[in-house]
């Protein structure tokens, strides 16, 4: 039963009002619109234009961009809409999730590495904050998956760890202070990613914990974020069998869907046994875990006769909307759920008091960008920085390293970066050359290893070449997690694997991952591991006074580095 006076909506009779006369105003056509979150592909304001006269969304989520581009972007769609849009973005790691200028702050695991409540309160508003200036009222975030399985290559770092009691803790920060500086919060990815080690943008995952295993895990941190406030939760193209079984003891094999399609996940679970009173907005249907469950025809309406409330992106907004039609008229969908869905939305809208603004003043100002990346939340991401950066282990006490000793450094980089994707917020850059420079400014001597034009040198070379040439050999690596990636493996240059550390006996070597932080699986015996979680500049700065012994290392790890293995130890 839909209490719009309850938690999350907490709406006054007056917003009730609106909600009432504007749903009782709306064709079903326009009901039905209010039903998709669109993707912003492009910025065409003509097209833009012709999209919301014809199907009239309810929300958009652009991709990082300038920040004045985005605020643009966003008040041109809000004055050209007759209902207030909700406007989303990625803010997991900071506002760089909607702004390039904004504050590139920290990864969830980053935040959870410093053990500090204060940082991951700091996130959220430094995510709305910098969200709302662009016009955002509603954030995709926080991840509050589990990271069970060390090789998932999509949770990882996005996650605040495998402690429950972690987890829980860090996550209602953030959705306490995002929801305080007026964004919803979108818990995800329901009924729980890690357990898997496949990635649900590849391929319909699973989460394979029993009944009773769920509920002390997944379960408890989904019901304290509930009783938490967040307003919004997304499921993700994950199946959950052991519950739908408990759920449907008739239920056939074939007919297990993801939660995105589970009825008896989104409505008996999530509804009835959590008491779930908010919006359940889909994971984008863009994703094979989505494609692959049933035909687009068919999932399209049963997302939301499921129990969805916003359908996530599209391939194709007009088939979409017409599939979407066409499962009204043939039964695959009921008014009945379209109305309670469409309430939903609006009452999210209003609970954010979108619809006590008019058009003009649902968009700040062009001077509140300012608030991007600016020195205070910069200062900010420093210290997460600082409390963050993990010594793993030092099985050999070759740190602090200084001139003296170790004047002469091979660094090997190790990268896996996408350019078409490093924009998106939690995708990274290259640090290789900032990292080089902070050792040769001290006095380092640093060469950069390049197996194009040396491939075979440390591969076939005698033993004594590599102890003559250098002191100490850093591998740097930057593999970061995010979609479309099967694994987070270490993978060896293919001119003859030869930045293969064979030579941790011959020379001291020091692991430096500022990214995946369990390398140790695919280096077991390297003497010095640091895990970063993050690679940005502060990170390059504190790691460098670590390194030297100008700084302590003060993160924990929120995971095991060591990968349940115990040849990783030593």
């Amino acid at each position: 039963m839909m209490n719009l006076k309850g938690n999350p909506f907490y709406l006054t009779d007056q917003d009730i009002a609106w909600v009432n006369k504007t749903l009782s105003s709306m064709t079903t056509e326009e009901k039905v619109g209010q039903l998709f979150c669109l993707h912003g592909t492009f910025k065409d304001k003509e097209l833009l234009k012709e999209t919301l006269d014809t199907y009239k969304p309810g929300g958009f989520m652009f991709r990082p961009d300038k920040g004045e581009t985005i605020q643009d972007i966003h008040r041109f769609l809000q004055e050209q809409s007759a209902i207030p849009l909700l406007l989303a973005a990625n803010l997991e790691a900071g506002g760089n999730g909607i702004a390039l200028d904004g504050t590139v702050f920290a990864n969830p695991m980053q935040v959870a590495a410093t053990g500090n409540t204060e940082i991951a309160y700091k996130l959220g508003e430094i995510a709305a904050k910098e969200g709302s200036a662009v016009g955002c009222n509603w954030s995709f975030a926080p991840v509050v998956d589990i990271d069970v399985n060390f090789r998932n290559p999509i949770t990882n770092i996005r996650t605040f760890g495998s402690d429950v009691s972690t987890i829980i803790k860090m996550s209602k920060e953030y959705v306490q202070a995002l929801q305080e500086n007026g964004l919803a919060a979108s818990v995800k990815h329901f009924p729980g990613d890690g357990v898997d080690e496949r990635d649900h943008h590849l391929v319909t995952s699973v989460n394979s914990l029993t009944v009773e295993e769920w509920d002390r895990t997944y379960g408890i941190i989904f019901k304290e974020l509930i009783k938490a406030g967040t307003k919004t939760i997304m499921p993700g193209h994950i199946m959950l069998p052991h519950y739908s079984r408990k759920l449907r003891p008739d239920i056939k094999e074939e007919e297990i869907m993801p939660a995105t399609l589970s009825k008896e996940l989104l409505q008996d679970l999530l509804r009835e046994q959590l008491q779930f009173n908010g919006v359940i907005v889909s994971d984008s249907t863009m994703m094979a875990g989505f494609a692959m469950a049933k035909s687009r025809e068919e999932a399209v309406p049963l997302t939301i006769e499921a129990g969805c409330d916003v359908f996530l992106f599209n391939r194709d907004i007009q088939e979409d909307f017409e599939f979407m039609m066409k499962g009204l008229e043939n039964g695959l969908l009921t008014m009945e759920r379209v109305e309670e869905a469409a309430t939903r939305v609006l009452a999210l809208k209003a609970s954010l008091g979108l619809n006590k603004k008019e058009a003009a003043a649902l968009i700040p100002r062009e001077e509140e960008l300012k608030v991007l990346g600016c020195q205070e939340h910069k200062q900010w991401a420093s210290i997460a920085a600082d409390e963050s950066i993990t010594l793993v282990k030092d099985t050999k006490q070759l740190l602090p390293i200084s001139t003296n000793q170790y004047r002469r450094v091979l660094l090997i980089p190790i990268e896996n970066i996408n350019s078409q994707l490093k924009a998106e917020g939690f995708y990274s850059n290259s640090y290789t050359e900032s990292f080089a420079d902070k050792l040769r400014k001290n006095g380092f001597e640093v060469v950069l290893f390049d197996p194009n034009q040396n491939f075979g040198a440390s591969f076939m070379a005698p033993t004594y070449t590599i102890k003559e040439q250098y002191d100490l050999v850093i591998y740097l690596a930057n593999i970061s997690s995010g979609m479309l990636k099967p694994n987070l493996r270490l993978h060896w240059s293919p001119m003859l694997a030869g930045d293969l550390p064979w030579f941790i006996q011959e020379v001291p070597t020091i692991f430096i991952s500022l990214g995946n932080p369990y390398h140790l699986f695919d280096i077991p015996r390297v003497p010095v591991m640091i895990n970063c979680y993050h690679a940005n500049e502060n990170i390059i700065d504190y790691l460098y006074k670590k390194l030297t012994g100008e700084s302590e290392f003060k993160g924990k790890s929120p995971i095991d580095p060591f990968c349940g293995c115990w040849d990783t130890r030593f």
